[in-house]
């Protein structure tokens, strides 16, 4: 089913407070690495909103997303305050893992082992 414009709109809305929110907290980064929302998805009746958090170099990713599920009507409160004027029910917030960072560092190890995988099995010339 196609997002609505409207759900695009409060998608984005969402994705810039929190991450305003995040980098305020002190949350964007953890442990020397680093946390960042990657994605917003709002459902059509903008009660419920699904933000993906995206983990770089950090070794207990588990731990971490349940420590921020666990500060999840915080964060809804302050994005409640944030949004007041532009939203009139600031909708549930979920929070899942976004793992494509991890998607991409495996097919880029598979892409780099195919390339030298033929480069060692050139047929010799004749």
């Amino acid at each position: 089913m196609e997002e609505t414009k409207r759900q695009k709109q409060v998608a984005k809305l969402i994705l810039e407070e929190m991450s305003d929110i995040f980098m305020r907290e002190g949350m964007n980064m953890v442990d020397g690495g680093m946390v960042s929302l990657t994605k917003v998805i709002v459902t059509p009746d903008l009660l419920e909103a699904r933000i993906y958090v995206s983990f770089f170099q950090i070794h207990d990713g588990a731990a971490l997303i349940q420590k921020i599920r666990e500060r999840g009507w915080e964060f809804r409160k302050m994005l409640g305050m944030r949004t007041r004027n532009q939203l009139r029910r600031v909708p549930e917030i979920q929070f899942y893992t976004d793992d494509t960072l991890d998607h991409v560092f495996k097919m880029e190890e598979l892409f780099t082992k195919i390339k030298n995988e033929r480069v060692n099995h050139t047929p010799p010339e004749a």
